[in-house]
């Protein structure tokens, strides 16, 4: 077993931009250095959990984007 704690331990990142940053990183990381099974793993779900957190992230932008319109169209 690692050390590493599991994706779901992890907290969440500060921002966006912090996240989008570190999923860049770990793609890099899967696509060119050569790693063990478990750390592909474990960057494997530490990279889902970041998508997840990027995509809820941009979906309450878009929702804050059309309330927004809707307000200028009253």
């Amino acid at each position: 077993m690692s050390d590493t704690p599991h994706a779901a331990d992890t907290p969440p990142p500060p921002s966006f931009e912090h996240a989008l940053a570190r999923l860049e990183a770990l793609v890099d990381t899967l696509e060119h250095d050569e790693t063990t099974l478990e750390e592909a793993l474990h960057a494997y779900e530490e990279g889902v959990a970041l998508a997840r957190f990027c995509l809820e992230r941009l979906n309450a932008a878009e929702l804050r984007v059309q309330e927004l319109r809707l307000e200028e169209d009253d």
